[in-house]
Protein backbone atom coordinates (compact mmCIF):
# COMPACT_ATOMS: atom_id res chain seq x y z
CA UNK A 1 0.00 0.00 0.00
CA UNK A 2 0.89 3.41 -0.87
CA UNK A 3 0.43 6.29 1.08
CA UNK A 4 1.80 10.39 -0.65
CA UNK A 5 1.93 13.32 1.90
CA UNK A 6 0.54 16.69 1.35
CA UNK A 7 1.40 18.68 4.67
CA UNK A 8 0.95 22.66 5.46
CA UNK A 9 4.22 23.93 7.64
CA UNK A 10 2.46 27.07 7.56
CA UNK A 11 0.00 25.69 10.28
CA UNK A 12 1.32 25.24 13.43
CA UNK A 13 2.08 21.29 14.71
CA UNK A 14 2.36 20.18 10.92
CA UNK A 15 6.03 19.29 10.80
CA UNK A 16 5.76 17.37 13.98
CA UNK A 17 2.21 15.82 13.24
CA UNK A 18 3.49 14.94 9.59
CA UNK A 19 7.07 13.13 10.83
CA UNK A 20 4.64 11.20 13.31
CA UNK A 21 2.28 10.03 10.59
CA UNK A 22 5.63 8.98 8.45
CA UNK A 23 5.74 6.91 11.87
CA UNK A 24 3.01 5.56 12.20
CA UNK A 25 2.16 4.62 8.40
CA UNK A 26 5.83 2.62 8.18
CA UNK A 27 5.15 0.81 11.74
CA UNK A 28 1.81 -0.31 9.50
CA UNK A 29 3.40 -1.30 6.42
CA UNK A 30 2.44 1.35 4.51
CA UNK A 31 5.30 3.01 1.69
CA UNK A 32 5.51 6.67 2.47
CA UNK A 33 5.78 9.10 -0.24
CA UNK A 34 6.45 13.25 0.19
CA UNK A 35 7.51 16.06 -2.05
CA UNK A 36 11.23 16.24 -2.80
CA UNK A 37 10.72 19.66 -1.82
CA UNK A 38 10.53 18.47 2.30
CA UNK A 39 13.28 16.62 1.86
CA UNK A 40 15.55 18.26 4.49
CA UNK A 41 12.27 17.92 7.21
CA UNK A 42 12.82 13.66 6.25
CA UNK A 43 15.94 13.61 6.00
CA UNK A 44 16.34 11.55 8.69
CA UNK A 45 14.06 8.33 7.81
CA UNK A 46 15.26 6.43 5.45
CA UNK A 47 12.04 5.08 4.51
CA UNK A 48 10.14 7.85 3.29
CA UNK A 49 10.92 8.20 -0.69
CA UNK A 50 10.43 11.13 -2.82
CA UNK A 51 8.17 12.18 -5.12
CA UNK A 52 6.33 15.03 -6.94
CA UNK A 53 2.70 15.00 -5.35
CA UNK A 54 1.16 15.57 -8.69
CA UNK A 55 2.90 12.03 -9.64
CA UNK A 56 1.72 10.37 -6.79
CA UNK A 57 -2.23 11.41 -7.04
CA UNK A 58 -2.14 9.14 -9.81
CA UNK A 59 -0.01 6.05 -8.22
CA UNK A 60 -1.05 6.07 -4.36
CA UNK A 61 -3.90 4.55 -2.51
CA UNK A 62 -4.42 7.30 -0.57
CA UNK A 63 -3.00 10.69 0.16
CA UNK A 64 -2.93 12.43 3.68
CA UNK A 65 -3.48 16.34 3.46
CA UNK A 66 -1.82 17.75 6.84
CA UNK A 67 -2.87 21.48 7.70
CA UNK A 68 -6.82 22.93 7.83
CA UNK A 69 -9.37 23.18 5.18
CA UNK A 70 -7.87 24.93 2.90
CA UNK A 71 -4.60 22.81 2.82
CA UNK A 72 -7.40 19.83 2.80
CA UNK A 73 -8.65 22.04 -1.16
CA UNK A 74 -5.95 22.74 -2.74
CA UNK A 75 -4.69 18.75 -1.99
CA UNK A 76 -7.82 17.64 -3.68
CA UNK A 77 -7.59 19.74 -7.05
CA UNK A 78 -4.73 17.15 -7.44
CA UNK A 79 -6.69 14.23 -7.21
CA UNK A 80 -9.48 15.14 -9.69
CA UNK A 81 -10.34 12.55 -12.03
CA UNK A 82 -8.11 10.06 -10.18
CA UNK A 83 -9.26 7.09 -8.11
CA UNK A 84 -6.99 8.00 -4.88
CA UNK A 85 -8.70 8.36 -1.85
CA UNK A 86 -8.45 11.27 0.85
CA UNK A 87 -8.15 11.57 4.04
CA UNK A 88 -7.37 15.20 5.79
CA UNK A 89 -5.36 15.17 9.29
CA UNK A 90 -6.39 18.58 10.74
CA UNK A 91 -3.98 20.95 12.49
CA UNK A 92 -5.51 24.18 11.58
CA UNK A 93 -8.09 26.34 13.57
CA UNK A 94 -11.24 24.36 12.12
CA UNK A 95 -10.86 21.35 9.90
CA UNK A 96 -14.07 20.53 9.26
CA UNK A 97 -13.48 18.13 6.44
CA UNK A 98 -10.96 16.39 7.89
CA UNK A 99 -11.48 12.77 9.10
CA UNK A 100 -8.47 12.71 12.04
CA UNK A 101 -7.29 14.93 14.65
CA UNK A 102 -3.17 15.12 15.03
CA UNK A 103 -3.95 13.20 18.61
CA UNK A 104 -5.59 10.11 16.66
CA UNK A 105 -2.93 8.80 13.95
CA UNK A 106 -2.70 5.53 15.62
CA UNK A 107 -6.30 5.27 13.43
CA UNK A 108 -3.83 5.40 10.90
CA UNK A 109 -3.23 1.38 11.01
CA UNK A 110 -6.78 1.05 9.74
CA UNK A 111 -5.72 1.29 6.60
CA UNK A 112 -3.89 -1.35 6.38
CA UNK A 113 -7.33 -4.19 7.56
CA UNK A 114 -9.88 -1.96 5.47
CA UNK A 115 -11.74 -0.93 8.64
CA UNK A 116 -12.98 2.24 7.34
CA UNK A 117 -15.59 4.43 5.53
CA UNK A 118 -15.41 5.84 2.25
CA UNK A 119 -17.53 8.87 1.59
CA UNK A 120 -18.14 10.42 -1.85
CA UNK A 121 -18.43 14.00 -2.54
CA UNK A 122 -19.51 15.40 -5.86
CA UNK A 123 -17.93 18.74 -7.19
CA UNK A 124 -18.91 21.33 -9.20
CA UNK A 125 -17.97 22.41 -12.73
CA UNK A 126 -17.21 25.90 -13.81
CA UNK A 127 -17.09 27.00 -17.45
CA UNK A 128 -15.81 30.74 -17.67
CA UNK A 129 -17.11 31.88 -21.13
CA UNK A 130 -14.21 34.86 -21.97
CA UNK A 131 -12.66 36.36 -25.32
CA UNK A 132 -10.38 34.00 -25.78
CA UNK A 133 -12.14 30.88 -25.28
CA UNK A 134 -14.02 28.31 -22.34
CA UNK A 135 -11.64 27.66 -20.14
CA UNK A 136 -13.52 25.09 -16.74
CA UNK A 137 -12.45 24.92 -13.82
CA UNK A 138 -13.84 22.07 -10.78
CA UNK A 139 -14.92 22.91 -7.32
CA UNK A 140 -15.01 20.77 -4.17
CA UNK A 141 -16.72 23.39 -1.98
CA UNK A 142 -17.90 26.07 -4.10
CA UNK A 143 -17.70 29.04 -7.10
CA UNK A 144 -18.57 32.18 -6.11
CA UNK A 145 -19.22 35.58 -8.04
CA UNK A 146 -18.76 38.99 -6.54
CA UNK A 147 -18.12 42.60 -7.33
CA UNK A 148 -13.85 43.25 -8.02
CA UNK A 149 -14.80 46.35 -5.66
CA UNK A 150 -17.31 45.53 -3.44
CA UNK A 151 -19.90 47.14 -4.98
CA UNK A 152 -23.44 45.71 -5.61
CA UNK A 153 -24.11 43.28 -8.76
CA UNK A 154 -26.81 42.72 -10.87
CA UNK A 155 -27.15 39.13 -12.64
CA UNK A 156 -29.33 36.49 -13.87
CA UNK A 157 -29.15 32.74 -12.94
CA UNK A 158 -31.05 30.51 -15.76
CA UNK A 159 -31.54 26.93 -15.31
CA UNK A 160 -31.37 24.42 -18.32
CA UNK A 161 -32.03 27.76 -20.14
CA UNK A 162 -35.02 29.48 -17.73
CA UNK A 163 -34.90 32.45 -16.27
CA UNK A 164 -34.42 31.55 -12.23
CA UNK A 165 -34.01 35.27 -10.92
CA UNK A 166 -32.73 38.71 -11.31
CA UNK A 167 -30.84 39.42 -8.29
CA UNK A 168 -29.36 42.37 -6.49
CA UNK A 169 -26.41 41.30 -4.28
CA UNK A 170 -22.88 41.56 -3.09
CA UNK A 171 -22.19 38.42 -5.12
CA UNK A 172 -23.65 34.48 -5.52
CA UNK A 173 -21.97 31.23 -4.62
CA UNK A 174 -22.57 27.64 -5.93
CA UNK A 175 -21.93 25.01 -3.42
CA UNK A 176 -21.78 21.60 -3.03
CA UNK A 177 -22.88 19.88 -0.45
CA UNK A 178 -19.64 19.41 1.24
CA UNK A 179 -19.23 23.64 0.41
CA UNK A 180 -22.73 24.35 2.14
CA UNK A 181 -20.76 24.30 5.82
CA UNK A 182 -18.11 26.74 4.56
CA UNK A 183 -18.67 30.32 2.78
CA UNK A 184 -22.52 29.43 1.97
CA UNK A 185 -23.01 28.75 5.87
CA UNK A 186 -21.77 32.15 6.53
CA UNK A 187 -24.07 33.55 3.94
CA UNK A 188 -27.23 31.93 5.36
CA UNK A 189 -27.04 28.84 3.76
CA UNK A 190 -28.21 25.61 5.18
CA UNK A 191 -26.47 22.24 6.41
CA UNK A 192 -26.56 19.94 3.89
CA UNK A 193 -25.11 16.13 4.08
CA UNK A 194 -22.19 15.71 2.22
CA UNK A 195 -23.19 12.71 0.63
CA UNK A 196 -26.67 14.10 -0.84
CA UNK A 197 -26.16 15.72 -4.57
CA UNK A 198 -27.17 19.13 -5.27
CA UNK A 199 -26.00 22.26 -6.28
CA UNK A 200 -27.07 25.28 -3.93
CA UNK A 201 -27.31 28.95 -4.82
CA UNK A 202 -26.74 31.24 -1.87
CA UNK A 203 -26.72 35.04 -2.19
CA UNK A 204 -24.43 37.23 -0.26
CA UNK A 205 -25.72 39.72 0.95
CA UNK A 206 -28.93 40.36 -1.06
CA UNK A 207 -30.45 43.39 -1.76
CA UNK A 208 -33.94 41.88 -0.88
CA UNK A 209 -36.48 41.18 2.18
CA UNK A 210 -37.23 37.48 0.69
CA UNK A 211 -34.03 35.47 -0.68
CA UNK A 212 -33.55 32.42 0.67
CA UNK A 213 -31.04 29.41 -0.51
CA UNK A 214 -32.05 27.22 -3.40
CA UNK A 215 -31.31 24.09 -4.33
CA UNK A 216 -31.09 22.38 -7.79
CA UNK A 217 -30.48 18.92 -9.06
CA UNK A 218 -27.47 18.19 -9.97
CA UNK A 219 -28.22 17.57 -13.28
CA UNK A 220 -29.38 20.88 -13.60
CA UNK A 221 -27.18 22.99 -16.10
CA UNK A 222 -27.21 26.40 -14.35
CA UNK A 223 -25.84 30.09 -16.37
CA UNK A 224 -25.11 33.14 -14.43
CA UNK A 225 -24.68 36.04 -16.85
CA UNK A 226 -23.28 39.48 -15.30
CA UNK A 227 -25.67 42.48 -15.71
CA UNK A 228 -23.93 45.11 -13.51
CA UNK A 229 -24.10 47.87 -16.29
CA UNK A 230 -21.00 49.83 -15.03
CA UNK A 231 -17.19 48.67 -16.08
CA UNK A 232 -16.59 46.83 -12.24
CA UNK A 233 -16.67 43.40 -13.44
CA UNK A 234 -17.26 40.36 -11.27
CA UNK A 235 -14.62 37.83 -10.14
CA UNK A 236 -15.27 34.16 -10.11
CA UNK A 237 -13.56 32.26 -7.26
CA UNK A 238 -13.09 28.66 -7.16
CA UNK A 239 -12.89 26.99 -3.79
CA UNK A 240 -11.74 30.49 -2.21
CA UNK A 241 -9.06 30.81 -5.39
CA UNK A 242 -8.56 31.77 -9.08
CA UNK A 243 -10.05 35.48 -9.42
CA UNK A 244 -10.77 35.34 -12.99
CA UNK A 245 -13.06 38.43 -14.08
CA UNK A 246 -16.05 38.76 -16.36
CA UNK A 247 -17.62 41.86 -17.61
CA UNK A 248 -21.12 42.98 -18.38
CA UNK A 249 -23.34 40.16 -20.27
CA UNK A 250 -20.64 37.55 -19.94
CA UNK A 251 -21.53 34.93 -18.53
CA UNK A 252 -20.41 31.18 -16.71
CA UNK A 253 -21.94 27.69 -16.74
CA UNK A 254 -22.02 25.76 -13.38
CA UNK A 255 -23.09 22.03 -13.57
CA UNK A 256 -22.32 18.80 -11.41
CA UNK A 257 -18.47 17.85 -12.05
CA UNK A 258 -17.76 14.91 -14.32
CA UNK A 259 -15.61 13.23 -10.64
CA UNK A 260 -16.78 12.46 -7.41
CA UNK A 261 -13.44 12.83 -4.72
CA UNK A 262 -13.01 9.71 -1.99
CA UNK A 263 -12.81 10.79 1.34
CA UNK A 264 -11.91 8.28 4.41
CA UNK A 265 -13.33 8.31 7.11
CA UNK A 266 -11.37 6.12 9.98
CA UNK A 267 -13.37 7.35 13.17
CA UNK A 268 -16.59 6.20 12.40
CA UNK A 269 -18.01 9.94 13.06
CA UNK A 270 -21.28 11.33 11.57
CA UNK A 271 -21.26 14.25 9.70
CA UNK A 272 -23.76 15.74 12.51
CA UNK A 273 -21.25 14.97 15.29
CA UNK A 274 -18.56 16.21 13.54
CA UNK A 275 -20.93 19.59 12.64
CA UNK A 276 -21.94 19.15 16.97
CA UNK A 277 -18.27 19.06 17.64
CA UNK A 278 -16.78 21.82 15.60
CA UNK A 279 -19.35 24.41 14.76
CA UNK A 280 -21.98 24.71 18.16
CA UNK A 281 -19.00 25.68 20.24
CA UNK A 282 -16.69 29.04 19.84
CA UNK A 283 -13.73 28.47 18.04
CA UNK A 284 -10.84 29.21 20.21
Amino acid sequence: MKAALYPNFKKKNALSCARETCDVLHGAGIEVYVSGEFRKDFSDKPFVQFEDIGESANTADIVIAIGGDGTILRCAKYLMGTDTKMLGINTGTLGFMAGLEADQLDKLKLLTTGEYDISERMTIDVVIHGPEGDEVYTALNEVSARSGNFRICDFDVCSDGYLVGRYRADGVLFSTPSGSTAYALSAGGPVIEPDLECIEMTLICPHSLFYRATMFSPGRQLCMTNRTDDEDPMVISVDGGLNKRIGTDESVEIHRGKHNLKFVNLIGNSFHESLCRKMCKPIK
